[in-house]
């Protein structure tokens, strides 16, 4: 199913590092939220310099339709989480961090760039095989990075039946989210005859 073993697990092993320096960054930073909002929002700054503005041609206006997605639908939920009681942030201000909108943005980019690497080491890319690696990827990254946050402080869920801190409901929801962006782009890719390879 894989044709890079290695390359495939040298991906995973990089995308957790980055996960691990975001988890440990937010909380130890978690009482500055506009310390995070700014480092976060600088960070998607370079993302979409890089891989919007910059480009001559293939400019992935894509990955901008994704992102912003992703944060609307990201606010929804933890504006619903929040005030039904079912989790809780800590050591601000306001019941929402100012960092939010941009962790999910950049939640987005996270998961299209592991994918947009993993995908060519698929034996077979169908769309089967698509959808499959990004449910398991949508199941298991974000609730890692949330795993580190939760132990650093930054929150805590209320919701019963937890994994190291992280809800069987915040799982399911994690995967809801991510896969209702993925299936609105994988139809305005069919739509436009958009050729995107984590999409398509």
């Amino acid at each position: 199913m894989i044709t890079n073993k290695k390359k495939f697990f040298s991906e995973i092993i990089k995308a957790l590092i980055k996960l691990i320096i975001a988890g440990i960054l937010i909380g130890v930073l978690k009482q500055y939220d506009l310390i995070i909002a700014i480092l976060l929002l600088l960070k998607i700054t370079y993302n979409i310099y890089t891989e919007i503005i910059k480009p001559k041609s293939n400019k992935n206006w894509l990955l901008l339709v994704g992102m912003l997605l992703t944060a609307f639908g990201g606010i929804v939920g933890e504006t619903w989480g929040v005030k039904s009681g079912y989790w809780e942030y800590h050591e601000v201000t306001r019941e929402l961090p100012l960092w939010l909108p941009f962790a999910w943005i950049l939640a987005f980019h996270y998961l299209y760039k592991v994918e947009r690497n993993l995908i060519p080491l698929l034996t077979n890319q169908s769309q089967k095989n698509k959808i499959i690696l990004a449910i398991v990827l949508a199941l298991i990254l974000p609730a890692f990075g949330e795993v580190i946050t939760i132990y650093l402080g930054v929150w805590t869920y209320y919701w019963p039946y937890q994994l190291l801190g992280v809800p069987l409901y915040a799982f399911i929801c994690l995967v809801f989210v991510h896969m209702l962006v993925y299936t609105l782009l994988h139809f305005i890719c069919k739509k436009y005859n958009i050729n995107d390879l984590v999409f398509n």
